[in-house]
Protein backbone atom coordinates (compact mmCIF):
# COMPACT_ATOMS: atom_id res chain seq x y z
CA UNK A 1 0.00 0.00 0.00
CA UNK A 2 1.50 3.06 -0.93
CA UNK A 3 0.29 5.95 1.42
CA UNK A 4 0.92 10.03 0.51
CA UNK A 5 1.02 12.61 2.66
CA UNK A 6 0.71 16.32 2.00
CA UNK A 7 -1.20 19.18 1.74
CA UNK A 8 -4.18 18.84 -0.79
CA UNK A 9 -4.25 21.97 -2.28
CA UNK A 10 0.14 21.97 -3.23
CA UNK A 11 -0.03 21.73 -6.63
CA UNK A 12 2.90 19.21 -6.50
CA UNK A 13 0.66 16.83 -4.27
CA UNK A 14 -1.89 17.10 -7.04
CA UNK A 15 0.34 16.83 -9.65
CA UNK A 16 1.33 13.27 -7.92
CA UNK A 17 -2.15 12.38 -7.02
CA UNK A 18 -3.01 12.54 -10.30
CA UNK A 19 -0.49 10.39 -11.80
CA UNK A 20 -1.16 7.80 -9.78
CA UNK A 21 -4.92 8.13 -10.48
CA UNK A 22 -4.12 8.24 -14.27
CA UNK A 23 -1.66 5.42 -14.02
CA UNK A 24 -4.06 3.04 -11.79
CA UNK A 25 -2.05 3.05 -8.44
CA UNK A 26 -3.85 2.85 -5.42
CA UNK A 27 -3.09 5.37 -2.64
CA UNK A 28 -4.05 6.69 1.11
CA UNK A 29 -3.85 10.32 0.99
CA UNK A 30 -3.40 12.12 4.24
CA UNK A 31 -3.41 15.51 4.25
CA UNK A 32 -1.09 17.24 7.14
CA UNK A 33 -4.35 19.50 7.73
CA UNK A 34 -6.34 16.89 8.75
CA UNK A 35 -3.69 14.36 9.95
CA UNK A 36 -0.54 16.61 11.14
CA UNK A 37 2.06 14.52 11.12
CA UNK A 38 3.79 13.26 14.56
CA UNK A 39 7.36 13.61 16.17
CA UNK A 40 7.68 9.80 16.13
CA UNK A 41 6.85 10.29 12.15
CA UNK A 42 9.47 13.48 11.12
CA UNK A 43 12.00 11.89 13.27
CA UNK A 44 11.32 8.03 11.59
CA UNK A 45 11.38 10.36 8.24
CA UNK A 46 14.77 12.30 9.37
CA UNK A 47 16.42 8.77 9.62
CA UNK A 48 15.21 7.10 6.90
CA UNK A 49 16.24 10.59 4.56
CA UNK A 50 18.59 13.53 6.40
CA UNK A 51 16.77 16.64 7.48
CA UNK A 52 17.21 18.52 3.83
CA UNK A 53 15.42 16.52 2.15
CA UNK A 54 12.44 17.12 4.49
CA UNK A 55 12.54 20.36 4.94
CA UNK A 56 11.16 22.73 2.18
CA UNK A 57 13.39 25.52 2.40
CA UNK A 58 12.27 27.31 -0.93
CA UNK A 59 8.70 27.66 0.03
CA UNK A 60 6.49 30.43 1.15
CA UNK A 61 6.72 29.09 4.67
CA UNK A 62 9.97 29.13 5.18
CA UNK A 63 10.77 32.46 3.35
CA UNK A 64 8.41 33.91 5.91
CA UNK A 65 10.01 32.44 8.98
CA UNK A 66 12.26 34.67 11.00
CA UNK A 67 15.85 34.39 10.65
CA UNK A 68 16.08 32.94 14.13
CA UNK A 69 13.57 30.27 13.84
CA UNK A 70 15.20 29.23 10.05
CA UNK A 71 18.36 28.87 12.56
CA UNK A 72 16.69 26.32 14.93
CA UNK A 73 16.39 23.92 11.76
CA UNK A 74 19.48 23.60 11.97
CA UNK A 75 19.91 20.64 14.78
CA UNK A 76 17.10 17.51 13.92
CA UNK A 77 15.19 18.70 17.42
CA UNK A 78 14.70 21.71 16.05
CA UNK A 79 13.95 21.22 12.21
CA UNK A 80 11.10 18.53 14.46
CA UNK A 81 9.85 21.20 16.22
CA UNK A 82 9.91 23.62 13.10
CA UNK A 83 8.18 20.80 11.07
CA UNK A 84 5.09 20.09 13.33
CA UNK A 85 4.51 24.15 14.06
CA UNK A 86 4.53 24.74 10.39
CA UNK A 87 3.50 21.09 8.04
CA UNK A 88 3.56 23.46 4.99
CA UNK A 89 7.31 23.41 5.66
CA UNK A 90 7.89 19.53 4.88
CA UNK A 91 8.75 19.13 1.16
CA UNK A 92 5.94 17.72 -0.50
CA UNK A 93 4.64 14.92 -1.36
CA UNK A 94 6.11 12.55 1.21
CA UNK A 95 5.83 9.19 -0.12
CA UNK A 96 5.87 5.98 2.02
CA UNK A 97 5.51 2.52 0.02
CA UNK A 98 7.08 -1.46 0.72
CA UNK A 99 9.76 -0.25 2.72
CA UNK A 100 10.50 3.08 0.09
CA UNK A 101 10.65 6.45 1.20
CA UNK A 102 11.15 9.60 -0.92
CA UNK A 103 9.62 13.51 -1.50
CA UNK A 104 8.94 15.24 -4.09
CA UNK A 105 7.29 14.30 -7.54
CA UNK A 106 8.76 13.35 -11.06
CA UNK A 107 7.22 10.76 -13.16
CA UNK A 108 9.80 9.21 -14.09
CA UNK A 109 10.88 8.88 -10.89
CA UNK A 110 7.64 7.51 -9.54
CA UNK A 111 7.02 4.92 -13.24
CA UNK A 112 10.55 3.70 -12.02
CA UNK A 113 10.27 3.36 -7.92
CA UNK A 114 6.82 1.64 -8.68
CA UNK A 115 7.23 -0.58 -11.46
CA UNK A 116 9.42 -2.77 -8.78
Amino acid sequence: MIRLYGIANCDTVRKARAWLDENGVAYEFRDFRKWPPTAELLLHWIDELGVEPLLNRRGTTWRKLPPAVQAEAASTEGAVRLMLAHPSAIRRPVVETGGQLWTGFDAEDYRRRLEK
